[in-house]
């Protein structure tokens, strides 16, 4: 009986590991609708991404300082962090088109919480869940290896 019990667990763990990397479809043929993948074409879910790095943590942005850059309409706290942004804005976007950098790492395009954040060598990672942030922070030079060589083909496989 106990052995089932573990069988059943097996199982349950196994299909719930599924959703957690399942990513919706993106258009793989237009790079424009990269960061806009989710929740209604509004990048990182409508955290103004140029904080992470001025001001060291997930803010959120709004719709009076918005701009909309490949394919994604993107939202910031203050029109100094739009027009930063405007200035660069390949420095300020996160890596991956902005899936989860450790799902990526795994062979996933996973979805992120704008909570789960790092910023390495002047790059933006964000991650699915604290867990799996955790798990990044570990290993993240050997992480980003892995993603980089991977990302491209999980693009061009959806």
């Amino acid at each position: 009986m106990q052995a089932i019990k573990h069988i059943f667990a097996f199982f349950v763990l196994l299909v719930a590991s599924q959703a957690v990397f399942a990513a919706p479809p993106i258009n793989t043929l237009e790079r424009e609708g990269l960061f806009g993948y989710e929740h209604n074409g509004i990048a990182i879910r409508g955290y103004d991404t140029v904080a992470y790095f001025t001001q060291s943590k997930p803010v959120e942005g709004t719709d009076q300082y918005a701009t909309e850059w490949s394919g994604a309409t993107w939202k910031f706290s203050s029109q100094e962090n739009l027009d930063l942004f405007l200035a660069d804005p390949e420095k300020y976007a996160p890596q991956y088109g902005g899936y989860c950098a450790y799902g990526v790492a795994q062979g996933n395009l996973v979805k992120i919480e704008p909570e789960q954040w790092t910023i390495l060598d002047d790059k933006l990672y964000l991650n699915y869940n604290a867990k799996l942030n955790k798990a990044w922070k570990k290993d993240t030079s050997g992480y980003i290896n892995t993603a980089d060589k991977l990302f491209e083909q999980l693009l061009k496989d959806q």
